[in-house]
């Protein structure tokens, strides 16, 4: 399973060369044998195999499509009845979901075998993987680094060959970061594409779920799966079904990449530079023209999404009170005790510091000085990424400034943690689709992406571009060592 695409897999099922609960006992095994990645909190191995046998009777009787029999991982902030959701935190250590999210349901339906549930930074904050209350994720290229967060422990299972795909969730770049960092392809779609019913809230108008896999041909087939409306979910957008395969085979000549200036000015390592020179140089052999365009409001983003995620983070995680679910402190006076000792025990620093910078910034005097400019700056960065479209077809940049960082390198320094993910903010706050593309190596052999941005219901545009870039070039086949 380890050389194998989703693709191959699945035709490998339908021609009956392995069955799913071969591929399950192989992921389960690979789990087992990379536990010192600490990419999974939750491993399920009963309902696994009961789920793989399934998938096969479903391909005995010739039904399904190409994710049934699948193993799969899902990111532990997806609701997923009957096991853990813990969201890496020690609020929900113990807690088990009585239902399905929407993209847990979807997948079970068509047939993906789910294996467990991946490690992530404490209800998605954080940019590295280290704010766990399970520990930090190691990066399979080196397992002194981090993978990126928050959806590190999904692009760590995808990188180091414990599943084929996963599913992730991007609030300010938690798909493309750990991508780019564990040389995977990741994409986040336009917001409203998939439903976040049943996924755990950090920033309800950031937040998005997504998808990690080797190739952009595999998070195709399992983003077609993923996305549709679901009434549950007020801001689920109700369109047609769509099969992101569909364009994939499409020649890219006449297409137009933008180039951000701001994207490639100081702050980029010469690393970083010099791999996304080499896969322009061949966006351009395939036929593709490219053309500077600019976003001047997007050196913004960062202080606009730390006012605006903290703010929400705020609301949506004052219902962890320990009085219905979740920790609860073991000794108190009363009721206010209670609340009080119960987050102080539960939270971590990080989410700790997000809530008290969103409760500020939300507090009588400091709404209007705050909350209301950075959704002010929020709506011109949403204008720039629509002037520059006019101009292109897609917009092409770095995801990270660097390749990944050691563990505990930025962990007392908020201010560069947060840096981090200088390109890939703005995005989530315009609520465009975006995707990161192993583009090549930096200077001590680690992964370098490539981020694609794409109109508005541009998914399969940015698929295509990926795929094409991918037929071409072998990076996304690199592995990484000793796995």
């Amino acid at each position: 399973m380890i050389d194998s695409s989703l693709t191959e897999l699945a035709a490998a099922l339908a021609g009956r060369r392995v069955s799913s609960v071969e591929l399950t006992q192989e992921a389960l095994a690979r789990i087992a044998a990379h536990q010192d990645l600490n990419a999974f909190i939750t491993v399920d191995e009963a309902g696994a195999l009961e789920a793989a046998r399934a998938a096969d009777d479903r391909r005995a009787q010739g039904t399904g499509g190409p994710l049934v029999g699948i193993p799969l991982a899902h990111k532990d902030v997806f609701c997923t009845e009957g096991l853990a959701t813990t969201c890496g935190s020690r609020m929900l250590a113990n807690f088990v979901s009585p239902y399905d999210a929407h993209v847990v349901s979807r997948l079970r339906a068509a047939g993906a075998v789910c294996v467990g549930k991946t490690n992530m930074d404490e209800f998605a904050m954080g940019s590295s993987n280290e704010n766990s209350y399970f520990g930090p994720v190691k990066n399979p290229w080196d397992r002194e680094r981090i993978p990126g967060g928050s959806s590190g422990g999904s692009a760590v299972a995808v990188a180091a060959g414990m599943v084929p795909i996963a599913t992730g969730t991007d609030t300010g770049g938690s798909i493309r970061q750990p991508a780019s960092l564990c040389g995977v392809t990741g994409i986040k779609p336009t917001y409203g594409v998939v439903s976040r019913y049943g996924m755990v809230a950090y920033a309800s108008s950031l937040d998005q779920g997504g998808a990690f896999a080797r190739s952009a041909q595999d998070c195709a087939l399992l983003l077609s799966a993923m996305a549709g409306f679901d009434s549950r979910d007020s801001t689920s957008l109700d369109r047609p079904p769509e099969d992101y395969t569909r364009g994939l085979d499409q020649p890219l000549a006449g297409l137009r990449i933008g180039l951000p200036k701001e994207f490639f000015a100081d702050g980029l390592a010469a690393d970083v530079r010099a791999a996304l020179d080499g896969a322009l140089a061949e966006y351009r052999r395939l036929g593709a023209t490219l053309v500077e365009v600019s976003l001047p409001n997007a050196r913004l983003a960062i202080p606009a999404y730390y006012v605006i995620a903290p703010a929400e983070a705020s609301s949506n995680l004052s219902r962890f009170d320990g009085v219905r679910y979740g920790h609860r402190a073991a000794e108190y006076s009363d009721l206010q005790d209670m609340y009080s000792r119960s987050r102080a025990e539960g939270f971590g620093a990080e989410v700790k510091r997000r809530i008290l910078i969103g409760t500020y910034v939300l507090s009588h005097g400091y709404y209007d000085a705050y909350y209301i400019q950075a959704q002010k700056l929020r709506r011109l960065i949403a204008q720039d990424f629509a002037a520059a479209l006019n101009e292109c077809d897609v917009i092409a940049g770095p995801v990270s400034p660097t390749t990944a960082w050691r563990i505990g390198e930025k962990s007392d320094d908020p201010v560069q943690m947060y840096l981090s993910d200088i390109y890939t903010i703005a995005v989530n706050l315009a609520g465009l689709p975006g995707l990161s593309l192993p583009a090549g190596v930096g200077a001590e052999g680690l992964p370098v992406g490539l981020q694609l941005i794409g109109n508005y219901f541009a998914e399969a545009r940015l698929l295509n571009a990926a795929h094409q870039f991918q037929l071409a070039t072998d990076w996304h086949q690199r592995r990484p060592p000793a796995t």
